[in-house]
């Protein structure tokens, strides 16, 4: 197999799965549209009158396992566009048909054919059919429109994973499994946090625990704030569409918003808050000595995103984020970057992502502003990255057009990457809003704006959190962060009630398993809430003042009398503050 990359060994392995789709379901003349490597493996998109099912899947699977064992040369054809749409006509194959349409007529259609199976392919391929590998694994089925319009077809796709070894294959099949378990929406169902309701499609209901989680991430953004000198502001939701034909977003971002009607005029819902912090920072007169001026805002966002992109948590209609807007000279980004790239690393630290990946992208070909007012930004960025000792990468030209930024991307517990963080320059608002502030000369001159969020989308954060620590909340964030259980209802309940009441006063949050249940029923209920703790109370510890406090996922406990119980909950709270920042 060496002589073969993956991604040829991959695409072979696409048209092997649509050959084995085509033997099976010959009668129902299955309808082929394209199958591209994607990582670990391919898909491929098939319109057919019947439902692809999983027992179907195993059946693919084995007759793929057989073209393999008949060893079939597979030859590479050559044809004109012309040509190859007549071919396509004949097979009866209409969306592949319309693939080779949209291609100049200049060029050549290369294609595939195996046994009876012809398929549309730029290639290369592996020879024959027995020179694949049979370490493949077909996964699930899912709805995919033709051409990822939502006014096209609806199509069945066919997700598969793909390899080169048996190993490679088994592990990631192992991290298909893991991440299955850690999923954020099983895991929000499983622990009460949160669900959704279809009078609201991907906008999230947060249950008690939930917004417990929710409204300790915002008071922990608040601890930074002060630390780092930021003002909170609290600005409207509905805003006459004027604003953001002013910004412009109703030109470029107007099928992503809401809208409606308010005393004969048009307002959108707001799907971010950054012209109303420039409508702020206008609204007075400022100098150079009040800059840098910081707002923060967790105003409400609404933002319409497609049914078939929203997903969980990570991709919502209706969001928050711990976004911020800084208003600061052009000679001062540098050292407000270097501020920003230590809080955001005790952020992240903080919440336990060790692998942090740092991009700056620089300016695109259409781009705002001059290239002298570019070269002092994306040099200030630089500099202050180079200061960090941090690596990061240089993505040329992916910045966006109003200015330079710098993504962040972490690592969660299973290896997968995510976008958390992003400081943005913004030369474009301050013009558009005709911002201005008095410099040491008396002048007005532009401030530049940086947009700014560590942990981004509250909602999509919560989701990215809980897979990573697989609901395994650490104590300080923990909805309930603690359950005493009575061994006896009838002797024990009221000590237990008391003694919740003194840990609550103490800000600890903390509920009394009162059902009438065995011990091993609540115990084993109490793990699977993954609750950082059990505290259990009989006579024994009635009578000495103390507990016995069993951890989660622990087989064995030890007795803390009420004083000890305490502090060490006292101590583990403190955590909910950066040990830098303490």
């Amino acid at each position: 197999m060496a002589k073969y990359d993956l991604d040829t060994i991959r695409h072979s392995t696409a048209h092997l799965m649509a050959q084995a789709v085509n033997r099976l379901f010959k009668d129902h003349n299955p309808q082929f549209g394209i199958g591209p490597v994607i990582e670990n493996g391919f898909y491929y998109d098939i319109d057919m009158d019947v439902k692809i099912t999983d027992e179907d899947l195993e059946k693919i699977e084995k007759t793929m396992q057989e073209i393999i064992d008949e060893k079939l040369p597979i030859q590479r054809m050559v044809m004109s566009r012309d040509e190859s749409v007549e071919f396509w006509k004949k097979k009866n194959q209409p969306l592949k048909v319309e693939v080779v349409s949209s291609i100049p007529a200049t060029e050549e259609i290369s294609m595939y054919q195996q046994g009876e199976f012809v398929d549309l392919c730029r290639g290369p391929h592996v020879e024959n059919t027995g020179h694949l590998p049979k370490f493949f694994k077909l996964l699930h089925t899912a709805g995919a429109y033709w051409k990822g319009d939502s006014n096209n077809k609806m199509l069945q796709r066919i997700y598969a994973a793909s390899f080169t070894t048996k190993k490679q294959l088994e592990d990631h099949l192992n991290f298909l499994e893991e991440a299955k378990k850690r999923d954020h929406r099983k895991l929000g169902k499983e622990l009460e946090l949160f669900h959704f309701e279809s009078v609201a499609p991907a906008s999230p209901f947060f249950m008690p625990k939930g917004a417990s989680v929710y409204n300790e991430l915002v008071s922990f953004m608040r601890r930074i704030y002060v630390k780092y000198g930021y003002d909170e502001v609290i600005t409207p939701m509905l805003l006459d569409s004027e604003l953001w034909h002013t910004s412009g977003h109703y030109a470029h971002y107007k099928e992503n918003m809401y809208f409606s009607q308010v005393d004969k005029k048009e307002f959108a819902l707001k799907p971010m808050n950054c012209p109303c912090h420039m409508l702020m920072f206008k609204h007075y007169k400022y100098s150079y000595r009040d800059l840098p001026m910081r707002y923060a805002d967790f105003g409400r966002l609404h933002r319409y995103e497609s049914a078939g992109a929203v997903a969980g948590l990570t991709r919502v209609r209706s969001f928050c984020q711990d976004d911020a807007h800084i208003f600061i000279s052009l000679e001062g980004i540098e050292a407000e970057i270097l501020k920003l790239m230590e809080m955001f690393f005790i952020c992240y630290d903080h919440f336990g992502f060790k692998q942090i990946r740092v991009g700056l992208s620089t300016r695109p070909e259409s781009k705002a502003g001059d290239d002298a007012t570019w070269d002092i930004a994306e040099s200030a960025l630089k500099a202050a990255l180079d200061k960090t000792g941090q690596t990061y990468h240089i993505n040329e030209g992916d910045g966006a057009f109003y200015g330079p930024k710098i993504d962040i991307q972490i690592s969660d517990a299973i290896g997968r990457w995510h976008q958390l963080g992003t400081i943005q320059l913004d030369f474009q608002l301050p013009d558009r809003f005709d911002l201005k502030y008095t410099n040491e000369e008396g002048k007005d001159v532009r401030p530049v704006v940086i947009h700014r969020a560590l942990l981004g989308s509250l909602e999509r954060f919560i989701g990215v959190y809980l897979e990573h620590v697989a609901g395994i909340f650490p104590f300080w964030l923990a909805p309930e962060q603690a359950v005493i259980v009575p061994v006896s209802t009838d002797k024990h309940l009221e000590f237990c009630k008391t003694l919740a009441a003194e840990l609550k006063e103490l800000g600890l949050r903390i509920k009394v398993d009162e059902r009438n249940e065995t011990m091993g029923y609540k115990t084993r209920q109490i793990q699977q809430s993954k609750v950082p703790f059990m505290l259990v109370v009989g006579d024994r510890e009635m009578e000495n003042k103390a507990v016995s406090i069993r951890a989660h996922g622990e087989q064995g406990s030890k007795n803390l009398t009420i004083a000890e119980l305490k502090e060490a909950f006292l101590k583990l709270n403190e955590e909910r503050i950066p040990a830098k920042l303490r």
